[in-house]
């Protein structure tokens, strides 16, 4: 019996949603039209039992009421009354006497058969001979000249307390059944009505429910394939299907985008691969050479050893620099580098930075300017660290600009930060370029090597810290016009109030 259940509920789980959502209305709905089709037949069936009791219990003390009457006078013509009335009606009616002995009876009209030769109910009979009513269904021939079940009344008749008869009524009118039957019929006509009505309705509700599903389960399919483009029409509803169906597209919008993201990564681990080892062929290469010379005496000359000894001398530090920036970079994206955070003001950290570079620039014939204003709030960063940012972002203007060129450095407080800028009027960045000139290795002029370039690490060691301090960094550029990089820094808690203060009195 476990076994074959246990099949049972495995075959319906394995039937599609549209046959379960049919299948299931189905069931409710013709399950409640049976109900209700047994609820009213059983509720007709009793109001008519009732009724119908009720009307043949009435003619039935009139009936015995009668005969009592005509034993207490003797008055024959009471008899002669109850005779004339019994020829009327459509019940059998048969009175006995104490003794069981058949006292009167009548023939109804239509019915084909002898009422009075025995009693038609002796059960019954004796019973009421014996002080007891009965009522009740029995199986006799009716009008309809059909045995059939039918309504009778069996009761004793007393006088003062003495049985003195018993009076048998049968109701041989066709029963109840025919219209009992019709009304079934009715009730399965209606069932078969209301049961094509909850099809059509099931298949138009499984169609809204599984057409859904099915989109969302192809959609899945296809993505489970590497088409991550893949969406799903929302309906315009705010139920669970229409949830899942947003939720589903969110999900595959993350998805998305973090496939196209590892995709971007993998292609950025490619580049950097391919930029680490060409960055690293060349001076490994200039040191092979230049030491394979000294090696095999190619080199005799005292001063021209010295001068291939130095240069395999700034081959490696070259080569020491990239690995150092390299480790500054990982160790700063990874959280591992302590910033020693202290308020700072940058005009004078500017000022500073300048003084480093300003003998070069003036070799160049360029013009550099601090425009910021002595009395900026002061930020909360790294003293060593924002140098560091703005010897590289002096440093590219200067290498980028041409001469009779300008380079200024300025700032303005907003929304609790500096934005700190550098400008240039350099020869700019390609709008292609722009997106990608923080990252590592990344050289927006591909022509320029490592001798000329530096390492192609600069601006990502900027980025790192910059975004240590929890801040933001992009840049803006024009070709031939010259670049803009924009940092920002935190200001410190003092001087945000101040800040706050100087605009509501400005």
């Amino acid at each position: 019996m476990q076994t074959a259940l246990a099949h049972f509920w495995r075959w319906i789980r394995s039937l599609s949603m549209h046959i379960k959502v049919i299948s299931s209305m189905l069931f409710v709905a013709l399950g409640a039209i049976l109900l209700l089709s047994l609820v009213t037949s059983l509720a007709i069936q009793s109001y008519f039992y009732n009724t119908h009791l009720r009307l043949i219990q009435n003619d039935a003390e009139l009936i015995a009421n009668s005969y009592i009457r005509f034993y207490i006078t003797g008055d024959t013509t009471k008899i002669d009354q109850l005779q004339e009335l019994l020829s009327t009606t459509s019940y059998l009616v048969q009175i006995f006497d104490h003794k069981g002995n058949m006292f009167l009876c009548n023939q109804p009209i239509g019915y084909p058969f002898s009422n009075c030769e025995h009693p038609v109910l002796p059960s019954a009979l004796k019973a009421s001979l014996q002080g007891e009513t009965r009522t009740g269904y029995a199986m006799i021939p009716t009008l309809a000249k059909k045995t059939s079940s039918t309504l009778y009344i069996s009761k004793p008749l007393e006088l003062r307390g003495e049985n003195i008869g018993a009076l048998v009524i049968v109701d041989v009118r066709p029963d109840i059944s025919d219209l009992l039957n019709q009304i079934n019929q009715t009730i399965l006509i209606t069932a078969i009505i209301i049961g094509i009505v909850v099809l059509l309705f099931s298949l138009l509700l499984a169609r809204h429910l599984t057409s859904p599903l099915k989109g969302l389960t192809l959609a899945a399919e296809k993505m489970k394939r590497g088409q991550y483009t893949q969406r799903v029409d929302v309906p315009p509803s705010h139920d669970e299907l229409g949830m899942l169906a947003r939720t589903f597209n969110e999900m595959a919008d993350t998805i998305e985008a973090d496939v196209n993201e590892l995709h971007r990564q993998e292609q950025f681990r490619r580049e950097l691969l391919a930029n680490i080892a060409h960055d690293l062929a060349t001076p490994l290469t200039a040191i092979q050479g230049f030491s394979e010379a000294l090696a095999d005496d190619i080199i005799s000359d005292p001063a021209q050893r010295q001068e291939t000894a130095q240069r395999i001398g700034r081959e490696v530090q070259r080569l020491r620099r990239m690995v150092a920036d390299l480790q500054q970079v990982t160790a700063l994206e990874s959280g591992r580098t302590t910033l020693d955070l202290a308020p700072l003001n940058i005009h004078t950290l500017v000022e500073e930075t300048l003084a480093v570079i300003a003998p070069e620039c003036e070799q160049m014939g360029l013009t550099v300017r601090n425009e910021i204003d002595p009395h900026t709030p002061q930020v909360q960063a790294d003293s060593d660290r924002i140098t560091q940012v703005l010897l590289n972002l002096l440093d590219n203007a200067r290498r980028h600009t041409p001469p009779g060129g300008t380079i200024v450095v300025g700032a303005e407080p907003r929304d609790n930060y500096l934005h700190i800028h550098v400008s240039d009027t350099g020869s700019g960045i390609a709008p292609e370029a722009l997106p990608h000139i923080f990252e590592r290795f990344y050289r927006a002029d591909r022509s320029r090597t490592g001798k000329t370039g530096g390492s192609g690490l600069g601006l990502a060691i900027v980025k790192a810290i910059i975004t240590a301090h929890k801040g933001t960094i992009h840049a803006t550029s024009t070709p031939h016009q010259g670049t803009s990089i924009t940092f920002t820094l935190p200001l410190v808690a003092n001087s945000q109030s101040q800040q706050k203060i100087a605009s509501k009195t400005a």
